[in-house]
């Protein structure tokens, strides 16, 4: 009797321990599992998943800078209350704080870098105007997520209408949405655990009993382009996504006299009452749209309404009544919001406010340069009467429309991305539009460019602010 109840003695301390060792396991998985817990959805039992990773160095072409540093005025700005859930956020009113991780892509990983766009592959040496991101002052504004922007939009398609500012910016997003996506590799005996998964993944058998899921890396694919290359459409096939740009500088009815190099041969002829049939076109057909117009309006042209000529902007060898770019300016955004705000499309549409140039010391073609290697504070900068007067317009006529457009089911939403953009004079390509400019020693008598945008640089913060737009719409 006394052996039995040794022996059961013995039995219960050793299944204790194996309890207790057992909970130790079990604890030390979960800790384990949770620290990669932010890249998986929550309904995925932890049980399913097994993860390796692979290692992967930036590109060798790639010299990435010590991160700047953080000025006590972004410090503050960091620390400062943000809004409650129920408080509407202003996505462009804010600041430029530093980021040390720095672009999502580079020269080396995107292949639509235009060369005048491509700063780094033309030799500008400095690269702190990389590390860098929009900050609204009272909100979070999540950093762009491609896997999960391609997600959303499967079946989907977008198109960027306007001039050669809309050609830089989708640019920027297609070098996004091509990045890389992840690193890991996520294993699982079930295929619906896999699918629950962000972002898109090829299946793969890796043993008898777990599916192997990769986050699949997806160029884009050019689907289209027209002679010039300036109106352009993508694909991302996995997605049956595309992006495209449709070149329209007016959005308007424009005849367009200009060789290779932008030098006229006569006055533009710009119908103020007659939409651009190369968006008009698609209009119904599109998802999501970006509008924008802008300084195309400052050219030498003759206005047309009912096709007769009603006037003109800077014609003094035509006996024409001179009304000026700002009457065309608001002739044609009242048409062009007229005809949206009116009709009956279902996805979202955006106007863009104009973005500012950072000339100084002259235009493009009068000397102006744009040599400042760092953002500005909010009242370091004022806009050029000329940007006050487009600005002014832009918002009068999208207030005028926005509300008609609601009653009517029509989803218009102003992008007002001109404050953040003024506040961003060093991300321009400058000399840098051309390669090596300064490789003999002086500066190459050419225009500096500080109306376009560095890619990446700046402008890729634009995809932040409209993916969060479109996520909380």
């Amino acid at each position: 009797m006394g052996e039995s109840k040794s022996w059961s003695l013995r039995k219960c301390n050793q299944l204790m321990l194996k309890l207790a060792a057992s909970t130790v396991a079990v604890i030390f998985a979960f800790r384990l599992f949770t620290s990669f817990s932010d890249d998986f959805p929550s309904d995925i039992p932890s049980s399913d998943l097994r993860m390796s990773t692979i290692s992967q160095s930036p590109p060798a072409a790639f010299v990435v800078p010590v991160p700047p540093q953080v000025p006590p005025a972004y410090e503050a700005h960091a620390s400062s209350e943000r809004m409650t859930p129920n408080e509407k956020c202003d996505l462009f009113t804010g600041d430029w704080i530093p980021n040390p991780s720095g672009p999502a892509y580079t020269n080396e990983t995107c292949h639509v870098i235009e060369d005048h766009q491509n700063c780094m592959k033309n030799g500008r040496p400095d690269t702190g105007y990389l590390y860098w991101r929009w900050n609204p002052r009272n909100c979070e504004l999540p950093l762009f997520n491609p896997e999960r922007f391609l997600e959303m939009m499967q079946n989907k398609s977008w198109a960027l209408i306007g001039d050669s500012i809309s050609r830089n910016h989708v640019q920027s997003l297609i070098c996004i949405l091509s990045k890389p996506l992840s690193n890991a590799i996520f294993t699982f005996p079930h295929k619906k655990t896999c699918q629950k998964l962000e972002g898109h993944y090829d299946l793969e058998m890796q043993d008898l009993f777990f599916l192997q899921c990769k986050l699949k890396v997806e160029k884009a694919v050019e689907v289209y382009h027209d002679v010039e290359y300036k109106s352009r459409s993508w694909s991302f096939p996995s997605y049956n996504m595309t992006i495209s740009v449709v070149w329209s500088p007016f959005l308007v009815q424009a005849a367009i006299f200009e060789d290779a190099n932008g030098v006229s041969t006569s006055e533009i002829e710009l119908h103020l009452d007659k939409l651009d049939k190369k968006w008009l076109d698609q209009y119904m057909n599109l998802d999501y749209m970006i509008f924008s117009t802008g300084k195309w309006f400052l050219k030498t042209a003759i206005y047309y309404e009912n096709n007769e000529i009603v006037g003109c902007h800077y014609c003094h060898k035509r006996n024409v009544t001179e009304l000026g770019f700002d009457f065309a300016y608001r002739k044609s955004l009242r048409s062009v919001l007229n005809f949206i705000r009116t009709s009956s499309h279902k996805g979202i549409i955006f106007f863009r406010t104009s973005t500012p140039d950072h000339f100084e010391g002259g235009e493009w073609s009068s000397g102006g340069s744009c040599n400042r290697t760092s953002p500005l504070n909010e009242g370091e900068i004022e806009l050029k009467d000329l940007h006050k007067i487009l600005r002014r317009i832009e918002i009068e006529e999208f207030e005028k429309a926005v509300t008609k457009a609601s009653e009517n089911g029509v989803n218009l939403k102003l992008l007002d991305l001109n404050p953040l953009s003024l506040l961003r004079p060093d991300g321009h390509p400058g000399a840098y539009r051309w390669p090596n400019p300064f490789s003999h020693g002086k500066e190459l008598q050419k225009p500096n460019d500080c109306l376009h945008w560095c890619l990446p640089g700046p402008i890729d913060s634009w995809n932040d602010v409209i993916m969060q737009m479109v996520v909380s719409r």
